[in-house]
């Protein structure tokens, strides 16, 4: 998800995405404990994408 796309959610789809990414990077911890992934580095990307939806949320609780 590109940058332009999560200025354009509202706060509640924010809200939305971040629970289901934080459920999926759960749901990958728990697999690659258990056995290999196909794609490790797709824990690293659903980090990063939290955390650009958790800072645009701030920033539009801010400004209202």
């Amino acid at each position: 998800m590109k940058n332009a796309e999560i200025k354009g959610l509202t706060i509640a789809e924010l809200k939305e995405k971040i629970g289901s990414e934080q459920e999926a990077l759960r749901k990958m911890k728990f697999a690659r404990q258990v056995s290999a992934i196909e794609n490790p580095m797709r824990i690293r990307e659903n980090r990063r994408l939290i955390a650009r939806l958790k800072t645009e949320l701030t920033a539009k609780e801010r400004q209202k």
